[in-house]
């Protein structure tokens, strides 16, 4: 095979990327959108066949840090390429799982690549651009995730009713090989940071900005995937229109993540901490006004665009970690999709136990935001230290 370009325009890197997110994205939100239809294959009822989606996030909770640690003397390039070769198999083989038990296997391994994909992805974006332009790179990066819920769910939600699901899982094996090759010509060719290591990359851990940005992300972008995992549902019973037009107003929820992260990313790169406190503050009012509008068709897919639009937190707490994690840059910035694959947890449990105890499919509206409040407390908390940290330098220095 001959060798790669030594390196590309960043837009053409950033398309490269993105195109790992588009794979991640189709499958990560179309799992749930599939839920019925796999079900009904596997010979399992709907609730056990939930269990594919939460096994799905926890390898993406436990496989972030551990590829990011163990990979940590791998070329960022080559390490991508690795990441997507796992992910192209794994979902290959969900598409063929025999029964229940082996597709409960292949999803977990599924969800161990992604995170680190990501954060390493959002390294070599960031990489290729000036300071002041890190965050609109990584949200390039990740348009992938949020085109994928304009045009990768959807179609694998019509691919799931009219041919059969198990090519909703191996169309994204197909992206992902896409993926590799991608990466192979546009991705600059690298060598591992210097002094890179695993105990160096574990440095991350003993920092409690790094802790604290995770914990933004796992609380507050819990209360979007609230509202999504149940969207569908309450669409059904609530707002009483046709299945039909599910796949419309979940391409209207990829349309405000996308906007949001072609948008926002533009006001954080001149004030981070404050654009991810008022994207807080947005996704809090958009979940809360989520009861009132759901009876209406127009007016749900209008709320739900505002939730889609806080979205885009993702990006913005990337590029803090950038911040704050020091020379251990791989491993926080695959911790930060275990943070919001615990919020994909975290928000449909909370959401369920509300479902459960009566009050209703449209709950999930106050349930997400109180844990968008719960991510802005943190945020608090966070600039706070931040400041106390500032405050005690600038003193030493007298």
């Amino acid at each position: 095979m001959p060798e790669a370009p030594a390196s590309r325009h960043p837009a053409l890197v950033h398309f490269a990327l993105a195109m790992g997110g588009f794979a991640i994205g189709t499958t990560e939100f179309a799992t749930m959108s599939l839920l019925p239809y796999f079900a009904k294959g596997l010979g399992v009822d709907e609730p056990s066949a939930g269990h594919v989606i939460s096994v799905y996030a926890l390898g993406v909770v436990v496989g972030a840090p551990l590829l990011a640690v163990a990979a940590a003397k791998l070329s960022r390039r080559t390490l991508l390429i690795a990441l997507m070769a796992s992910f192209a198999l794994f979902n290959g083989l969900s598409a063929l799982a025999p029964t229940y038990g082996w597709m409960l296997v292949f999803r977990f391994l599924s969800g161990l690549p992604h995170g680190a994909y990501f954060g390493i992805a959002a390294l070599v974006a960031a990489s290729l651009v000036p300071d002041n332009k890190r965050s609109q790179a990584v949200g390039r990066v990740m348009l992938g995730l949020t085109i994928a819920t304009v045009i990768g769910v959807p179609l694998a939600n019509w691919m799931g009713q009219a041919i059969g699901w198990r090519w909703g899982f191996g169309v994204v094996a197909l992206l992902a090989m896409l993926t590799m090759a991608l990466v192979y010509w546009l991705a600059p060719a690298d060598e591992a940071p210097k002094g890179a290591s695993p105990m160096r990359e574990l440095g991350a851990l003993a920092n409690s900005q790094v802790w604290l940005t995770l914990g933004i992300g796992a609380i507050g972008f819990g209360g979007m995937f609230c509202v999504y995992t149940y969207v569908a549902s309450t669409l059904l019973e609530v707002t009483k229109v046709p299945a039909g037009m599910i796949p419309i107003a979940l391409a209207v929820f990829g349309a405000g993540m996308t906007i949001g992260n072609i948008v926002v990313p533009k006001f954080a790169d001149r004030a981070l901490m404050p654009t991810a406190a008022v994207l807080l503050v947005w996704s809090a009012g958009a979940l809360l006004l989520y009861p009132l509008a759901a009876p209406n068709f127009w007016t749900i897919c209008l709320d739900i665009f505002a939730i889609g639009i806080g979205g885009s937190l993702g990006a913005v707490l990337q590029t803090r970690l950038m911040d704050v994690a020091g020379e251990a840059q791989a491993l926080a910035a695959a911790l930060n999709h275990s943070a919001f694959n615990t919020a994909n947890a975290l928000g449909p449990w909370l959401g369920g136990l509300a479902i459960a105890a009566g009050y209703g499919w449209t709950a999930t509206g106050w349930v997400g935001a109180l844990l968008a409040l719960g991510g802005l407390a943190i945020w608090g908390w966070a600039f706070l230290a931040d400041r106390g940290s500032i405050r005690r330098v600038a003193a030493a220095a007298e």
